[in-house]
């Protein structure tokens, strides 16, 4: 079951058994069910398309059912609409028939063939083509369809999603509508917010068409809600700074000096009462100046790794490694952390010693991968265009195999745990498309990983204030434009005010 912090993420079967569940066993009419959706569907056509005649093409299932309503209402309020069905009249079946005769003889209907004529001159379009059932490339008359749509070059409203997505997985497959707003019903679908179907979904409208709660579903998906904030653990009165939590960040290279700088800092204004830095010696002086309240010491050289063991030891909660790390040097102390044993946030490099080989990052202590799409696909021994394509598959799949919760960054955040369970990033935060903000996560991810958070909430809850931060950040400076890692760390205390 999921936490009261996701809001849940429908896959195609569960708002099927909803439907069911609303129709047979709370004896809620099927047709007034789509009367609702249709309205709802109508209204936010005429908000989104321009003045002139409206293309509604509606397929043969329960979704151009939603669009024969949508066309009806539209037309009834002055409207004019042009309907193409898909398929034959005398095909329709369930309420999608009742819409039809709702419908009437007033508006033609207009087949495949005439798709030129309904489009041309067209203000818009209703995309009432396929379902949230439908996977794969569109073929037929709807890929054609999609086509032309595509080619029209005009605003489209999406009945449930844009056709051509996938609702329950994001990717897309082929051909697919670009939608400048999406109307579903009763809750959103992963498609609708996992790259790169989200990019076809426009502006996102959610309807409550009621459609009781009760269903018999169990969701393992879902969005990641501002109260995650209140499940996450706070000082108290009687807290000390051992108790706030230790955090040892690994980190730092000639190279990317600044990336333990960042890492820290995530860590400490995320809430780590503690902060040991274990840097590269280019790094000692940087993080020494940036972070007073750190302790901050060399990396030990290959073969002296004992001394870290010992550290780890003595006081570390949680670690953070990898950040700016590179080189042999930086596998000698990725091997060496995670035989500790001690939880662990590994990131960037830290992931390179396991390229092609995800397995061996099993372990028994608990263990958060930070990747983007590339790092992720060298891990996979996959191109990070197939990341790209299979986001969700793909963050659950290294799940899976290595026994981690997986934190797949984007825009879309996805983070994932062995046992199924998705969390969604929804919260949109462009002043994080910057230098040096992921390494401001994994900071932010130790430090609730060392106050006592169970991983997949301290992933979670740490990408919700991260982008809650990067949207702070760029309201405090004017703009999303020049915002820098550093003011996203220093905006984290008051993102926990955001729920």
């Amino acid at each position: 079951m999921l936490p009261g912090w996701l809001a849940p993420l429908l896959l195609p079967e569960e708002l099927g058994a909803s439907d069911r569940y609303a129709i047979n066993e709370r004896g809620i009419p099927g047709i007034d069910l789509m009367e609702r959706a249709g309205g709802a569907l109508a209204r936010a056509a005429a908000r989104a398309l321009p003045a002139g005649p409206i293309a509604v093409l509606c397929g043969g299932g329960n979704n151009g059912g939603d669009g024969l309503i949508a066309a009806r209402m539209l037309r009834d309020g002055g409207r004019e609409v042009r309907v193409l069905l898909t398929r034959p009249a005398t095909d329709l079946k369930g309420d999608a028939v009742l819409a039809l005769r709702r419908l009437g003889e007033a508006t033609p209907l207009l087949g495949p063939a005439d798709a030129g004529a309904v489009l041309d001159g067209t203000a818009g379009a209703i995309d009432a083509l396929l379902g949230t059932g439908a996977t794969g490339a569109p073929r037929g008359a709807e890929g054609a369809l999609i086509q032309a749509l595509a080619a029209a070059a005009i605003p489209v409203v999406a009945c449930d999603l844009p056709s051509g997505i996938d609702a329950a997985t994001g990717e897309v497959p082929g051909a697919a509508v670009r939608a400048v707003t999406t109307v579903t019903f009763h809750r959103p679908s992963p498609g609708h917010l996992i790259a790169p179907a989200k990019d076809h979904v426009g502006r996102l409208e959610v309807v409550d068409i009621g459609i009781p709660r009760g269903a018999t579903i169990e969701p393992q998906i879902g969005a990641i809600r501002d109260a995650v904030a209140s499940a996450l653990p706070t000082r108290s009165a009687a807290s000390h700074k051992y108790a706030a939590g230790a955090v040892v960040v690994v980190a730092g290279s000639a190279q990317y000096p600044g990336a333990a700088v960042l890492a820290v800092r995530g860590a400490q204004r995320a809430g780590a009462g503690y902060v040991t830095a274990v840097v590269g010696e280019p790094a000692v002086p940087l993080v020494r100046g940036s972070s007073p309240e750190a302790i901050v010491q060399p990396s030990p050289q290959p073969g002296e790794e004992a001394s870290l063991d010992e550290l780890l030891a003595k006081r570390a909660d949680a670690v953070v490694l990898g950040p700016g790390m590179s080189g042999n040097e930086a596998a000698s102390l990725v091997h060496a952390v995670l035989a500790a044993g001690v939880p662990t946030v590994l990131d960037a490099d830290g992931l390179a010693p396991f390229a092609g080989r995800p397995e061996g990052l099993r372990r028994e202590a608990p263990l958060i991968l930070t990747p983007h799409a590339g790092e992720l696909g060298r891990l996979l021994g996959r191109t990070s265009a197939e990341i790209g394509a299979r986001r969700l598959a793909c963050a659950r799949e290294a799940a899976q195999r290595t026994g981690a919760v997986v934190v797949l960054k984007g825009d879309d955040t996805i983070v994932a745990d062995p046992n199924g369970r998705v969390a969604v990033n929804d919260l949109s935060s462009p002043a994080l498309a910057t230098a040096g903000t992921g390494d401001v996560l994994a900071g932010t991810i130790g430090a609730l990983l060392a106050a006592g958070a169970e991983p997949f909430l301290a992933a979670a809850g740490a990408v919700r204030l991260h982008a809650q931060a990067g949207r702070l950040a760029a309201a405090a400076i004017g703009a999303a434009d020049g915002v820098v890692a550093f003011d996203v760390a220093e905006h984290l205390p008051a993102a926990r005010g955001h729920h």
